[in-house]
């Protein structure tokens, strides 16, 4: 093979190699969040079971944790493919490196059965003092030195070919006992799979019995969301007509008697500043890599309409997304902007609206709250503790992202997990 196509597929080789090498490390920081993740859940699974009030919650967590077992199995069989495509791959270069070896040996043996048959020095000088020309005579001791030079090489070639050929079998070896780690890790969690969702399913028939309670909980529920909801809206609306009223009295100041001035005030739409109109952009930008409103948790109720997830006959409405988290959970902005509004819902439920531009973002269920309206906000920051039903002994934060009066479905501007 010549030297340069010899050097191409080591080239290439050496690439793929390094892909797969960057994909299985991708695939193992994968697997360690979702094994942190199921950790999360059992440790709040641990938690409800403890408190033993609500059943729905544990299903809820329960589901989640189903979920992520799946991801994490799916995980390992992807790794599992990448390391079998590898071992493809090095034995490849093992089969090939043993053929070229097999060639170099016999070729070698040749070489030195020739050389052994005219090995005394008298025979070299009289193959050079028979020639008939100073000339050929200086070609064969020329031929006699390149001969030796070959020979030195094709032993030289012979113990690289070897040593790279005991580096492919111990690289081999290796991807032997990965594989066989992540094959009985497979296996390990698709029996532990099995028992979750036997025990999920005991859940659920034991749910059912109390279906009627169930479910009249959830419509007095949803009745208390679509009160909250038009709460919100309407003080929503109300810090939009302020801050159009203010900006309308900063231009009439600026240009008195204008015709823009004493236009109508909207409640809908907010007018912006440039300082607004550059955050609003800067958090659209963000779309789909926002943090999360909580350090940890799972989505356990989405956005719209939907079926329960117990009841499918029950659909519940949901303006956000219901993030159920830990007990003690600080609650965080997911943006910087500045306060808009402390709702006070009830004695034990208080609500943050923080303001980006044209958007708001909402963070439900809080039991204390830690800034004031006209506070600057930054990203991460906290801004109260999420509140745990004493009912069901939940901890969940409902989020919502408006743009002016409008909702938006949060899970498209969070970062995935």
């Amino acid at each position: 093979m010549p030297k340069f196509l010899l050097s191409l597929v080591l080239i290439c080789a050496t690439t793929f190699a390094w892909a797969q090498d960057s994909q299985q490390e991708k695939l193992e920081q994968r697997k360690a969040q979702i094994q942190q993740e199921i950790r999360d859940n059992e440790k709040m699974l641990q938690s409800v079971r403890k408190k033993e009030k609500s059943a729905v919650n544990e299903y809820l967590i329960q589901a989640n944790k189903i979920r992520l077992k799946e991801k994490l199995i799916n995980t390992t069989a992807k790794q599992e493919k990448l390391i079998s495509n590898d071992m493809y791959i090095n034995q490849v270069q093992v089969n090939k490196l043993k053929k070229e070896l097999k060639v170099l040996k016999e070729d070698y043996a040749e070489m030195i059965l020739k050389s052994y048959k005219s090995r005394s020095e008298q025979s070299r000088a009289m193959f050079i003092l028979s020639s008939e020309s100073f000339l050929q005579a200086y070609k064969r001791a020329q031929y006699l030195k390149q001969y030796t030079a070959f020979r030195k090489n094709q032993g030289l070639e012979i113990q690289s070919k070897t040593a790279q050929l005991v580096d492919f079998n111990a690289k081999l070896d290796g991807q032997r006992q990965v594989k066989k780690k992540i094959i009985a890790e497979n296996q390990k969690e698709k029996v532990t799979l099995e028992a979750e969702k036997k025990e999920q399913q005991k859940l659920v028939n034991s749910l059912k019995k109390d279906k009627n309670k169930i479910a009249a909980d959830i419509r007095s529920k949803q009745s208390e969301s679509k009160r909250i909801d038009r709460q919100i809206d309407r003080l929503i609306r109300e810090a939009i007509a302020e801050a159009n009223r203010k900006a309308a009295a900063e231009r009439a100041k600026a240009n008195p008697g204008s015709s823009e001035a004493k236009a109508p005030v909207s409640s809908s739409k907010i007018v912006m500043t440039p300082e607004d109109k550059v955050l609003a952009a800067d958090f659209k930008a963000n779309r789909g890599r926002l943090p999360w409103p909580v350090e940890k948790g799972f989505i356990s109720l989405g956005y719209g309409d939907q079926p329960h997830p117990l009841h499918p006959s029950i659909t519940v409405h949901n303006s956000g997304v219901e993030i159920t988290t830990e007990d003690g959970a600080n609650a965080r902005a997911v943006f910087a902007g500045e306060v808009s509004k402390v709702i006070v819902l009830s004695p034990v439920n208080k609500a943050v609206v923080i303001q980006h531009g044209d958007y708001f973002t909402v963070y439900q269920n809080l039991s204390s709250v830690s800034v004031s309206q006209g506070d600057k906000v930054t990203i991460k920051q906290n801004i109260g503790r999420v509140r745990t039903s004493g009912d069901t002994g939940k901890t969940i934060i409902k989020f919502l992202i408006m743009q002016n009066t409008s909702n938006n479905n949060p899970e498209g501007w969070l970062q995935s997990r």
